[in-house]
This record gives C-alpha cells, sequence and structure tokens, in this order.
C-alpha cells in the first residue's frame, strides 16, 4: 500500500515562530486556505454578541486580528466540493484571560451553524461537567442575544443542549470520562483545559475515543484550548503538547495548527517573563481582556507570597512551563536542580567519566516504587555526576491511579520500567550494579551500596548470590541521619558540582520532596512527601552519604575494560 504524501501547501510547520511572536505577528501558518468558507465562517463568528461584557459588543468588535487569523484557518480548511477538511486538529495554548472559554463557545456555535451533515453531533469536552458548562453557557448566552439564532436554533439549558431546528445537529457538553465518550461519532469537538486531563488516568483512552469517531467524519475537526499546566506536563497534555511543538517547529508533518503563545526559553529562563516588555507576546489581548496593570500587581503580590505563588502566576498568566513543583516548603536542591541537567549524560557517559562511584537504593513494595541512584566521582574536576532509574509493578498504575500517567511517561523516556515478574526490580538493579563492578568502578574498602534500613531481603540475597558480600552494603541511617545529604546536595547544585541526566522522572521526586525541620535537623522522609513519589531522590541521599566517605575505586582491570571495550 503506498501512502500518500500531504502536499506540501498544506504544511502547518512555523520554523520562525519565535521570530513572529517577538514581533507580534500571527503565529498561524500560511495555508491556502478556501477563501469562500473562511471568509463566511469569519463574518458568522464576527457578527455573534458576546454575553459577558458591558454593552454586549460583537465578536468583531472586540477580538484582536490572532482570533480571526485563527477563526479563517479552522474554518477554511475545509474543502467545500469533496466535504472534507484539509486540517482534522487545531490546538491552541493562550494564557488565562485572553477570551479563552469565549473564543471557544464562538467558534461551536459558528460550526453548528455552518454544519451541512444532517444528525451532527457536536462535542463540549472537559475535565468536568462545570468546566464545560463555561464554554456551554457562553454559547447559550450568544444565542440569547440573537433573535435570528434563537429562530435557528433551540436551546435547552436543562439538558446542556443546543439543536439545531433544520438539519438535527446537536450540540452538548460531556465530561472526560471514557465510558461518557465511547462510542461517540462527534464531527465537531472542543476540549477545554486539557492541562486538567493530565490528572486523570484514562484520559488516554478518552483521546483515542474522541479521535476514533473523528475519523468516520472527514467534515469535522477537533479542537483543543488550554493554558498551560499548574504542574509539569505529564499525560495526555504532555503528549499532546509535545506534538503541537513538533509540528510547529516542523519536526513532523501532520494535519494539526499548533498556535502556542509561549515565549522561547531564551526570553523566559531567569524570570524574563517577569519582564513588561514580553507581556504582550504571550498574552494577545493584552490591553483589551486582560490588563497590564492587572499583571504588575499579580507579579507583586506573588513575588510576596514566595516562589510558589510566582510559578503559579508564571504558568496561569504568562504559559512558562513548569520544570518542577516548587513550593515554600520546598527541599532547597529543587531551585538549582533543573540547570544542573545535561541530557548527555547517560549511565554509558558516567561510567566513561567516573573514577569512582556508589550506589543508592530505595525499595518498595509493589504498590510503591523501587529505585537506584549511581554517583560518580569526575576525575579532573571532582564534580559529582548522577543518574537514576526506577522500577514498578502494574499495581502502582491502579493503586495510584494519580500519578499514573507521570509514570508512563517515564516508561516511555526510559526512566522507568514496569516489571513483567516479582523480582525484575531487584535483578534490574543488581545488574546495573555488576556493570560498575565489572568497570572496577566500585569502591573494595568501603561499602559500596547505601540501602534504606529495611532493606529488600530480595536484594540482599540476588547481591549475595552473585557475588557481593556483606562488606560492599552498608544500612544507610534514614531522617536526621541523611542531614548531610539534605543540606550539602544543594550547596554543590548551587556550584554546579553535582551533574545529572535530566531524567524528568528524578526532576518529579525533587519537585515532591518536602523539607522539614525538626529540633535542629532539616528532613526529608517519605512520610513528610506524604503520597508524592521522592523514592528515587532518598536513593540519591543514600548513594551520597557513600560519596561523603570519599571512596576510592579497585581501579585494578580497569584500564583493561575499557580496552576491551575499544576492542568490540
Amino acid at each position: 500500500m503506498t501512502v500518500p504524501i500531504r502536499d506540501s501547501a498544506w504544511s502547518t510547520a512555523v520554523p520562525d515562530w519565535e521570530d513572529r511572536i517577538k514581533s507580534r505577528r500571527s503565529l498561524v501558518p500560511d495555508l491556502p486556505l478556501f477563501d469562500d468558507v473562511a471568509e463566511k465562517a469569519l463574518r458568522i463568528f464576527k457578527r455573534l454578541r458576546v454575553p459577558d461584557i458591558i454593552g454586549t459588543p460583537t465578536y468583531g468588535e472586540v477580538c484582536g486580528e490572532w482570533v480571526f487569523d485563527f477563526v479563517r484557518a479552522v474554518f477554511g480548511s475545509y474543502d467545500p466540493d469533496t466535504k472534507r477538511r484539509m486540517i482534522r486538529e487545531f490546538f491552541l495554548l493562550v494564557p488565562k484571560k485572553n477570551g479563552k472559554s469565549s473564543i471557544a463557545a464562538a467558534i461551536m456555535v459558528t460550526a453548528i451553524i455552518l454544519n451541512e451533515r444532517p444528525l451532527c453531533e457536536l462535542l463540549l469536552i472537559a475535565p468536568t461537567i462545570a468546566v464545560a458548562g463555561i464554554s456551554y453557557d457562553q454559547a447559550l448566552g450568544i444565542i440569547d442575544l440573537d433573535e435570528d439564532l434563537l429562530k435557528l436554533l433551540h436551546p435547552q439549558p436543562h439538558l446542556k443542549t443546543i439543536t439545531h431546528r433544520i438539519t438535527g445537529a446537536v450540540l452538548s457538553i460531556k465530561s472526560a470520562d471514557p465510558k461518557v465518550v465511547t462510542g461517540t461519532k462527534a464531527a465537531y469537538v472542543l476540549i477545554d483545559e486539557l492541562h486538567e486531563f493530565a490528572e486523570m488516568s484514562r484520559a488516554a483512552a478518552v483521546m483515542r475515543e474522541i479521535k476514533g469517531g473523528l475519523a468516520a467524519r472527514p467534515d469535522g475537526f477537533l479542537l483543543t484550548i488550554t493554558t498551560q499546566s499548574k504542574k509539569p506536563p505529564a499525560g495526555v497534555f504532555k503528549s499532546e503538547l509535545d506534538k503541537a511543538r513538533a509540528v510547529r517547529d516542523g519536526d513532523i508533518v501532520l494535519p494539526l495548527v499548533a498556535v502556542l503563545y509561549e515565549l522561547p526559553l531564551s526570553l523566559s529562563k531567569d524570570g524574563g517573563w517577569k519582564d513588561p516588555k514580553t507581556w504582550s507576546m504571550v498574552n494577545p489581548a493584552l490591553g483589551a481582556s486582560v490588563q497590564p496593570e492587572f499583571l504588575a500587581d499579580e507579579l507583586v503580590a506573588a513575588e510576596a507570597d514566595g516562589i510558589e505563588a510566582l510559578v503559579l502566576l508564571a504558568s496561569q498568566h504568562f504559559n512558562v512551563q513548569i520544570g518542577m513543583g516548587l513550593r515554600a516548603d520546598r527541599w532547597p536542591g529543587a531551585l538549582h536542580w533543573e540547570k544542573c541537567g545535561d541530557a548527555s549524560l547517560t549511565l554509558d557517559e558516567l561510567i566513561r567519566r567516573s573514577e569512582v562511584c556508589v550506589v543508592g537504593v530505595d525499595g518498595g513494595g509493589l504498590d510503591d516504587l523501587f529505585a537506584m541512584a549511581v554517583i560518580g566521582r569526575e576525575e579532573e574536576t571532582r564534580d559529582w555526576l548522577h543518574w537514576a532509574h526506577a522500577w514498578a509493578y502494574p499495581d502502582v498504575l491502579e493503586y495510584r491511579k494519580e500519578i499514573a500517567p507521570r509514570l508512563k511517561d517515564f516508561e516511555a523516556a526510559g526512566e522507568l520500567t514496569i516489571c513483567e515478574t516479582i523480582g525484575d526490580d531487584v535483578r534490574g538493579a543488581v545488574d546495573i550494579i555488576e556493570r560498575l563492578e565489572l568497570a572496577a568502578l566500585l569502591p573494595r574498602d568501603t561499602p559500596a551500596v547505601g540501602l534504606d534500613a529495611h532493606g529488600i531481603a530480595e536484594l540482599l540475597d540476588e547481591l549475595e548470590a552473585r557475588g557481593f558480600g556483606d562488606d560492599r552494603l552498608i544500612s544507610v541511617g534514614q531522617g536526621w541521619k541523611l542531614q548531610q545529604a539534605v543540606v550539602t546536595l544543594p550547596r554543590r547544585l548551587k556550584n554546579r558540582q553535582l551533574i545529572h541526566g535530566g531524567s524528568d522522572m528524578m526532576a518529579w521526586n525533587v519537585g515532591n520532596a518536602k523539607a522539614e525541620l525538626k529540633g535542629s535537623n532539616y528532613i526529608v522522609t517519605k512520610q513528610v512527601a506524604g503520597s508524592a513519589k521522592i523514592d528515587a531522590l532518598m536513593a540519591t541521599f543514600n548513594a551520597a552519604m557513600l560519596m561523603f566517605g570519599n571512596p576510592v575505586s579497585a581501579d585494578a582491570g580497569r584500564s583493561s575494560y575499557f580496552a576491551a571495550l575499544g576492542a568490540a
């Protein structure tokens, strides 16, 4: 079977998006739209009245050109001759207060008016009925303000539906539940606040049902409108956002228009988003529905409240992607973690660069994570090099549904392994320890592997079976006994003397960690963290306690090991 190549004229890549956003130009790609359809839709859209603005002006009077460009792309991609839409998906990432829900409602009202399919289904989908109801109520208000629309459309607020009196098309709202959307054949779907789907363990199934239904409706579209996540992107939100960015950047080709109002990293890093000169780049409605004075006041208040408030403001009003949760009670190392990441630092690279390595392990039950961390010391710089991995059983995905989407992301990235049989986690960890032993990197005169006080018997048995005596292991005291690691690692991170591999799984663990002052000691424990996972960080603390002892590797044979690698 020959797969047809997409017409390059319909490429939705915007490789110059950074220049466009800096110069406040349209982020909608240049497309050969069907102008008659596009202009007709735009006329209808502009005529609709905004129900929640004093004086109820029309959308044509209050919206900026960025909205009109987007509307033209949504409807102008429809070929009236073939009854097919050249672009099937539209993704709009825009901060709060830029009229997101209002624009979405007007687009769906325009869609039900222009739809030609008899008995067509149009859906407003959100994490909850309440969120979807915001757009529905807006659509209802639009219709109530237009006598002609009331003759054409029949709203039924008690059913949360709007029916076209001629075609029988029905616009309704639904929550993002696989049971609710299963079997849907909707031709037009609006997904509101996709970032909140990250908290739903079955969000991916919802998305599959929606896109499966659209497959039989070539005239339809899927419109996703969202702000940035209040937490590090995860699950279906992360996958859809990553895909949208890849299409925008030209890395992949799909029938998707991605309009992402986010600052280039060069402008947003190190708090660059606080500069008022950048605000209009990501807030296209600045001066209209978004007032610069409001943003300035919010910034002052957030800086007074602390890092947690600043992170929330950055994500919701400036679309800055959060790297990890930073709270007032955070572990101090979290503040410096991201800047110490180096994606090239794989386990192989750590082995190549290190003169000695130690291992920390943090065990867990079937509903928990099993984690290990390797810390190597670089010979010339004496910097610490860090790599971590975790294992989990399918039980975790069931017992801890709130984190299941994140765990699946980590599995896809190769940072976490979902075990098939009991013992896979222990064998996987000991395989890595054996690699370090073969490389003559583990110390012999001091402990090489640090375990928590409740070390897993299986791990001890597996290590013994492979020739690791008890003298190579040590039980690392927890709680206040980890004080040296809890306090010293942030100092190494601040000075960039601890370099890690930039693992999302590890960043999540670090972001989850809470520090608590007990007596004169700061502690980080699983009890303090609550249900959030910090296993890989605890394994890191265990490894760090061994590295503080300034270990020396059993380097006899190390040169022959690398000679063997070179020969291979």
